[in-house]
């Protein structure tokens, strides 16, 4: 099993604040099996005591450190809102990518992630696919050694 499958993508999503988009995010790894219910929770309070948005129209939510204990299994989801939701003051996000891991391998994911999605054209062909697969093959490529 990788650390994302089509069943924890959303594409053509709405959400009216960041708290819908984290619980959107965290129902897909709910709904997968990677996470307890409990897990959302930890995702919107992290939301509360620091900023997720990464900048380039994407947010990275995740739980917090307590939060760990609900975690089934490494994965990630990816909910694609194509009208954006505003994020901070004058920062939108357009792909909201929710992780769940319970040990050090978040920065691995993380540093992936960040190589991928530093590209605006990168970001932008994300938000406007109607292809999962082509998600999946952008965030889970292998990092290039630069």
């Amino acid at each position: 099993m990788t650390i994302l499958e089509q069943n924890c993508m959303t594409l053509g999503a709405t959400a009216a604040s960041p708290s819908d988009a984290i619980r959107l995010a965290g129902e897909l790894l709910v709904k997968a099996g990677r996470v307890n219910p409990e897990y959302v929770d930890g995702m919107l309070a992290r939301e509360e005591t620091m900023s997720t948005y990464l900048g380039n129209g994407v947010a990275i939510p995740h739980g917090t450190h307590d939060s760990i204990i609900h975690i089934k299994e490494t994965g990630i989801s990816v909910v694609q809102i194509p009208g954006g939701v505003e994020w901070e003051e004058d920062e939108i996000a357009y792909l909201v990518i929710g992780i769940a891991s319970s040990s050090d391998g978040h920065m691995e994911i993380l540093s992936n992630l960040a190589e991928v999605l530093e590209e605006e054209e990168a970001v932008q062909a994300l938000v406007n696919t109607n292809d999962p697969q082509v998600i999946m093959d952008a965030l889970l490529a292998e990092p290039t050694d630069a």
